[in-house]
Formats: structure tokens, C-alpha cells, sequence
């Protein structure tokens, strides 16, 4: 195969038929009421994983283990350690990173509690950027935190940017003592530059605000751009941060389980893994840490460079068609990520439509796609997170019409969508 002109070696054009094989992608509907006509193929671009075999080296590893067949209790090998450690140190430049920096956790969200546990008081104010990831909203008002949030704001270029001003002014008038920081942000696609971290890194030294920051997208980052991580731009930010990452959106691996926190500062990371074991149940599974090691093996660095040229294609591809046909749709290019953040406002009230019935119309058809209302500042606009790690090719995906949304032809913007004979 060929992928603007390289040779490829892993296949991210074949399409993966999910059905009965336990992906709530393809086998749930979140949007209350809403059906798949009959003779329309479900397009799962609502939850953030994607329709590519991961990389053969973590099926390879854990298929080795599940060869010896007793699955006892065990401790993380060194092996794991040190996956992590050359992963950080190749793709991320990351230097003195020891095995006692790195820590377990279930999942990010569970590793952001965990450390807001430590940082803050319950109904403490927490500050975020918005739009926001439902994940943090849902997570942090269910454990008793208040969010502030500080609107993302766009530049004359369109690029989603921080707004300082409004940040330093919330975080003096909101008593701030933890922010969570999105890195890459979810979900708009940006990929902080450094002199974005250390403006934002310096404001909260100055506050003295710990920080929470979620690296889990920080793999996919699209071509032409670079990921910083938030603890490497200072060594104020190297102690005041907590860093959570994942090989599970890399390598499509969510249903394992399976993340980490990265901690230099001895106090924090002290707390943080009594916090975290309080439930007894922040626990690693031993398949999810042979699949990590499978990952994080050379061949899982030349398939993440591979898919990072298919997600780039999809997104390029993504962007262009919906800026080129579907006049009142505003959608920012991201820069890593694989989601889209649609503004569907302007074409909302141009056809005379609500935001619901544009959620049942795609649903009706097969596209399933996310309501973004729910984030924050944005509350009050027609927003659709939208997920595109599929194969594609030239052709229609999906065009909005007079009856909402309507398919005419076989698709592949993001995933197949076409008629069944």
C-alpha cells in the first residue's frame, strides 16, 4: 500500500466489522430514542476509539502470555518500567525518568481523581479550559468538585487558543488551587506550543496551582506538529504536575484497561499512590501490561508513525469536504486527536432545525455522532464532537439537506457508510 507516496507497512484501509464482538461503538446508542434505519450500516464516530487492529506486537505479547496458563497475582515486570521509560525518552525527549516516577492507574479519569484527592478539599473549585471533555465534567461534579472553567478562545486564524488574561483573573477570584490541563486538548485538536505551557506554567507557579495533565492523546499528534510534555518546560513544572498517560487511544486498546502517571515531586506522588490504593481496586491486569510492552516494542513505533499518516489523511480529507459543502458547519483543523469539533449553530438556524433533531436525523442514517453541548462555555451552541479513525477514500459521507442530514453514496470520510443491498 501506498499513503502519499511511502510504502506502508500496516494496514489502515481495511474496515473491521465489530458487530458482537463487545464494542459499545457499534452495538450501543447513546442518544435517548434514536434507531439505525433498516439497510444502514452504523458509522461509530460518538466514542473515541477507533476501527484499526492494533499494532501486531501487542497482540503477539499478549497471546504469549495467555499461553502459560495460570494468571496468579503478580507485580508489574521490569520489562514494563522500562517500556515506558525508552517510549517517553524516544517519542517525547523525555530525560531522567525512573521506574519509581511511574505509577499505575485503572484509567486517567480514576489517576485525576485520585490526585485532585490530594491537591484539593471536596467542593473545592477547579479550574479547566472549555469546551471541555465530558469525561472531566462527569468525573468531577460526581466527586464533589466545582468547575471553573476559562473559554478557549480563537485566534484570527481560527486556531484555538488559551486566554491567560482570563485565566490568572479566574484563578485569583475562584480561590484556584488545581487546574486540569488537556494535552493535546479533547476536543478541539490542539497541540500546545511550548511558549504556551511555560505562559500557562508560569501562572500557576505564581498562584501555586498544582496541575493535572492529561497526555493521553499525546500519540497521536498529526503531522507538522510536536508534543511537549507539560513537566519538561520548567523545573517548577517538572514537581507541580502530575502527567497522566496511556497507550490505550494509541493502540486501541480501552477495553484492556491499563494507564500511568508519571510524578516527579516525592510528596505528591507519595499521596497520590495512598489515594489511588484506597480502594483496593486501582490494580493492574497482567494482559494490559504485556500489551503495553508489546506496544511500546520498535515495531509499535513504526506502526504509530504509520497511523499518524492515515489519521492526518482522514483529518485533511475531513476538514476540506465539510468546509467545502456543508455551508454553516464550522469545524478548527486539529492538530493531534482524532476528533473533529463541529459548530452546527449557523446551520442549525439556517434550515430551520434544533440540535436534536440533527442528532436524530444522523442517528437515522447511521451516523452516529456526540452531542457537545454539554461543554461548557459552549453550551448554548449546536456542537458535535466527532470522531474519524477510519479508512478513507474519495466520496460523499454524509450532506445536510432540508430533511437534517441524508446519505448519497457509498462514504468514506471517516468510516464506510453505505447501503446494504
Amino acid at each position: 500500500m501506498l499513503t502519499k507516496g511511502k510504502k506502508v507497512k500496516y494496514d489502515f484501509t481495511s474496515i473491521l466489522d465489530r458487530n458482537g464482538k463487545d464494542a459499545i461503538a457499534v452495538e450501543h446508542i447513546p442518544i435517548p430514542g434514536a434507531q439505525v434505519k433498516e439497510g444502514f450500516d452504523r458509522i461509530p464516530m460518538w466514542v473515541a476509539d477507533m476501527n484499526f487492529s492494533t499494532a501486531p506486537t501487542v497482540v503477539e505479547a499478549m497471546m504469549e502470555r495467555v499461553q502459560h496458563p495460570a494468571y496468579g497475582y503478580f507485580d508489574p515486570s521490569e520489562e514494563y518500567y522500562a517500556s515506558i521509560i525508552r517510549w517517553q525518552e524516544k517519542r517525547n525527549g523525555v530525560t531522567g525518568l525512573e521506574p519509581e516516577h511511574i505509577g499505575y492507574e485503572n484509567g486517567v479519569l480514576g489517576g485525576v481523581i485520585s490526585a485532585l484527592n490530594v491537591m484539593c478539599s471536596k467542593g473545592d473549585n477547579v479550574l479547566l479550559h472549555s469546551p471541555t471533555y465530558i469525561g472531566f465534567t462527569m468525573s468531577l461534579e460526581n466527586n464533589g468538585y466545582h468547575i471553573v472553567h476559562s473559554p478557549l478562545v480563537k485566534d484570527e486564524n481560527g486556531v484555538w487558543r488559551m486566554d491567560f488574561e482570563d485565566m490568572e483573573k479566574k484563578i485569583v477570584k475562584n480561590r484556584i488551587h488545581a487546574a486540569v490541563f488537556c494535552s493535546p486538548h479533547n476536543p478541539c485538536g490542539r497541540v500546545w506550543e511550548r511558549w504556551e505551557i511555560e505562559k500557562a506554567m508560569e501562572l500557576y507557579k505564581k498562584y501555586d496551582v498544582f496541575v493535572i495533565s492529561d497526555e493521553i492523546w499525546s500519540d497521536l499528534i498529526l503531522e507538522g506538529h510536536k508534543h511537549i510534555p507539560t513537566q519538561s518546560v520548567s523545573e517548577d513544572a517538572r514537581n507541580r504536575t502530575v502527567a497522566m498517560y496511556a497507550p490505550s487511544k494509541t493502540f486501541n486498546l480501552a477495553g484492556l484497561m491499563g494507564s500511568y502517571h508519571i510524578i516527579y515531586n516525592t510528596w505528591l506522588r507519595e499521596r497520590v499512590l495512598k489515594e489511588s490504593s484506597l480502594s483496593h481496586y486501582n490494580a493492574m491486569n497482567v494482559l494490559s501490561m504485556h500489551a503495553l510492552v508489546g506496544a511500546y516494542k520498535p515495531e509499535g513505533y513504526e506502526w504509530l508513525d504509520e497511523l499518524r499518516q492515515g489519521l492526518t489523511g482522514n483529518v485533511e480529507f475531513a476538514c476540506r469536504y465539510i468546509q467545502d459543502h456543508f455551508e454553516g458547519i464550522e469545524v478548527s483543523k486539529p492538530e493531534g486527536t482524532y476528533m473533529l469539533f463541529l459548530d452546527c449553530t449557523k446551520w442549525c438556524e439556517k434550515h430551520g432545525k434544533t440540535m436534536d433533531e440533527l442528532l436524530k436525523a444522523g442517528w437515522d442514517v447511521g451516523v452516529a455522532w456526540q452531542d457537545g453541548r454539554g461543554r461548557s462555555h459552549l453550551a448554548g451552541r449546536q456542537t458535535l464532537p466527532w470522531s474519524v479513525p477510519y479508512p478513507h477514500e474519495s466520496g460523499v459521507a454524509i450532506q445536510p439537506g432540508a430533511g437534517g442530514i441524508r446519505t448519497v453514496g457509498p462514504l468514506r470520510i471517516s468510516c464506510k457508510l453505505k447501503k446494504k443491498s
